[in-house]
């Protein structure tokens, strides 16, 4: 008998996705909501595949290290350059033993002054003359040796003993505990930054349009479960019928969610803007895991659905009633509570601090909608009143149909305050800065690469009289040496050169050191902003023996950085423009902001899909109420003036509920880091945005009644 009821059911379900007012709207909405909550699961189980196969394979790689060099199998020196201003290693290596085995990716270990190179470092380099820039290019890394195909990387053979005095010098016995780490290692951001910040700009956006899909006609589906109730179905039967009223959009919109994934297993997929290149291995890894998040993501939708039915319990009658008209007191707590962690979590420590800040954000932005509904619920009421005292029609009945019906206004206001916060951290993590970098660009503007830092290894007199030969003609060589004094530990520098070298650079040749006065030439008042407080002292030949000391290059023109380079690392030498690593920061949070763009524009484009869904339920409720009204009242105008007090004034004051909080919420974001700015005019134009959308969505939905009004029939309720 069960099983026969619990059929029934289903045939109920079935037949009423195909046959409710508004259930094509509803099935779309469905399936897309479904989908876009399978992307975000599946690309949470890339996330974590794609960090477990670069964690597997840095390990494979990486070194380890011993402190007797006796027993050493290899050695190895790192060191930094840079290739479109962002940063790659640079691994010096030399077997020790015959029998040592190469690092993955390696057939065997470089000859000395051969160097192999990652497929990305060649692709981006190529323009900067990275092929020969170490030595002579004999071939690719293999992918097992990369971290990611988007990964660059260099190995080159040693060709001379290094000075231990200035250059560390590692030892190494095997491979595997990741104690030598590539620059994109040591810049991955810890596995819960990416889940956090996908969930917060995509995954939130997804699940707003699950629960207005799953809302969409709610008053005939609510009317529904009321009579199933009266008629003796219980909580089970009353789910399977609402389960199966949705089951067939979000199975097939859960199967269209799984495809980006599935295509991303098969072939290796660059992301745009980042320029990351996933590996199609560690998805094809977890495939498992992918099904198993796209069954817990179709489970979530239908459970939405089933749960958001509704019931109003009345002990003095069976008859089916209206849904109660109170916003869940629970959504308005769990918003306090976001705004509560979201203050809290200035005063923890800095690895917890982010992490909850973010969690803080999420629960205050998912239940926001909730709380201005619930400001609007109260403001419906005296509308209604107002509009009784003074006759009229359209306040009394805007006023109380917006205080009967909050979650129109909750699920319509969702996308607008949700996608101003998106919106709005955004522009923050764009606006972020540092002042060297900003420094390190002008000074770039000014004199190009024409000023160059070589460091990182020792150099006696002999050998910088090779590195002077191997510079391009015309090109100078300093020697800066920089010490630190005063409690402020304020920067002092001596400059030292050969006298022809301080005479072409204006500078005067004296054996003791001399303060340097200001000078005309733009180089030399660029080296000495960064090397402040300079004194200039004339010697016979240049050694560097500490690590204090670095090597200045003034070359006679732009354009010539690639050829000092190439110079540099033939002395396992580093050579940049001044300030360089602060630019390479500051793209490398750039490239941050990439990220924040991946996930924030389909987070947006979401929340525009949950506002059409939402308003286009609402306008085919309005068709089916409203009209019946023109019957009463005689003129079309009671629409505009219902529209305008039930829909287009409640979303106007949750959009400046929702902008008064993303004010709070940026300033205090911007006091926790000390970086970034609020953009008034972006926060400005998108309440505007949000303005005119409320203006459009009354508009639309009076014109929607006065259309049908002309065609309205009375039906048997």
């Amino acid at each position: 008998m069960k099983k026969r009821v619990g059929g029934q059911m289903v045939r109920i379900g079935l037949a009423a996705g195909r046959s409710t007012p508004g259930e094509r709207t509803r099935w779309w909405a469905l399936f897309a909501a479904a989908a876009a909550l399978a992307v975000v699961a599946t690309s949470v189980v890339a996330v974590v595949a794609t960090y477990a196969g670069r964690q597997e394979r840095a390990d494979a790689r990486s070194f380890l290290l011993t402190t007797v060099p006796e027993g050493a199998d290899a050695m190895v020196v790192e060191r930094i350059d840079t290739v479109r201003a962002f940063q790659h290693t640079v691994l010096y290596v030399r077997p020790l033993r015959k029998d040592a085995p190469p690092p993955a990716g390696l057939s065997k270990w470089p000859e000395p002054g051969h160097v192999y190179l990652s497929p990305e470092l060649v692709r981006q380099g190529k323009g900067e003359g990275v092929l020969d820039r170490y030595g002579t290019f004999s071939g690719t890394i293999g992918d097992e040796g990369l971290v990611s195909p988007s990964e660059r990387l260099a190995y080159v053979g040693i060709t001379h003993r290094p000075d231990s005095g200035t250059t560390t010098v590692l030892y190494a016995h095997g491979y595997g505990n990741g104690a030598t780490s590539s620059i994109d290692m040591l810049n991955q951001r810890p596995l819960w930054s990416p889940v956090g910040t996908l969930w917060a700009a995509v995954g939130l956006p997804a699940l707003a349009l699950v629960v207005v899909a799953a809302r969409v006609g709610s008053s005939t589906r609510d009317r529904r479960t009321a009579l199933l109730h009266a008629l003796g179905a219980g909580w089970w039967h009353r789910s399977l019928a609402s389960a199966a009223e949705a089951v067939v959009p979000a199975l097939l919109g859960t199967c269209a969610g799984a495809v980006p994934y599935v295509l991303a297993s098969l072939w290796d997929v660059r992301l745009p803007p980042t320029g990351y290149v996933l590996s199609h291995t560690d998805l094809r890894g977890h495939l498992p895991q992918a099904a198993a998040a796209l069954v817990l993501s179709l489970v979530t939708v239908v459970a939405v659905v089933v749960g958001t039915n509704r019931l109003q319990r009345t002990k003095t009658s069976t008859r089916p009633a209206p849904i109660g008209s109170r916003i869940p007191w629970w959504r308005t707590a769990l918003c306090g509570v976001g705004v509560a962690v979201v203050v809290t979590s200035q005063y923890l420590d800095r690895r917890y601090a982010t992490p909850m800040f973010m969690i803080g954000t999420v629960l205050m932005w998912a239940f926001l909608p909730s709380v201005a509904a619930a400001l609007v619920r109260r403001a419906g009421t005296v509308i209604a009143r107002a509009g009784y005292r003074r006759g009229h029609a359209g306040r009394i009945i805007g006023g109380r149909w917006t205080a009967a019906h909050p979650g129109v206004i909750v699920r319509l206001t969702a996308s607008m305050v949700i996608g101003l916060g998106i919106i709005a951290q955004m522009q923050l993590w764009a606006s972020r800065s540092s002042d060297g970098a900003s420094a390190a660009r002008a000074s770039y503007a000014k004199v190009g690469d024409t000023l160059i830092d070589v460091y990182g290894s020792g150099m006696n007199a002999r050998d910088t009289q090779k590195f002077t030969r191997a510079l391009p003609s015309g090109s100078h060589l300093l020697k800066a040496t920089t010490t630190f004094t005063g409690p402020q530990a304020v920067q002092h520098t001596l400059l030292q050169a050969p006298c022809p070298a301080l005479t072409a650079l204006g500078l005067p040749c004296t054996r003791t050191p001399s303060p340097v006065n200001d000078h005309r030439d733009v180089k030399l008042q660029e080296m000495l902003r960064w090397h402040p407080n300079a004194r200039v002292q004339a010697v016979a030949s240049l050694t560097v023996t500490k690590p204090e000391e670095t090597l200045i290059v003034v070359t006679p023109r732009r354009g010539l950085l690639p050829d000092v380079k190439k110079a540099a690392f033939a002395r396992m030498a580093s050579a940049e423009p001044p300030g360089l690593a602060w630019v390479a920061g500051k793209e490398m949070r750039e490239n941050a902001n990439h990220w924040i763009l991946l996930f924030g524009i389909p987070g947006l484009i979401i929340l525009a899909g949950a506002g059409g869904v939402s308003a286009a339920s609402e306008f085919t409720r309005i068709r089916q109420t409203l009209p019946a009204i023109s019957v009463l009242t005689g003129t079309p105008r009671i629409f505009r003036s219902v529209a305008r007090w039930h829909l287009t004034i409640p979303l106007i004051v949750c959009t400046a509920v929702s902008v008064a909080v993303t004010s709070w919420h940026s300033l205090f974001f911007i006091t926790i880091v000390q970086e970034g700015h609020v953009s008034w005019a972006v926060l400005t134009a998108g309440a505007a945005v949000c303005a005119l959308l409320s203006a459009a969505i009354g508009a639309k939905a009076a014109r929607s009644a006065a259309r049908a009004a002309g065609t309205w029939r009375p039906t048997a309720d």
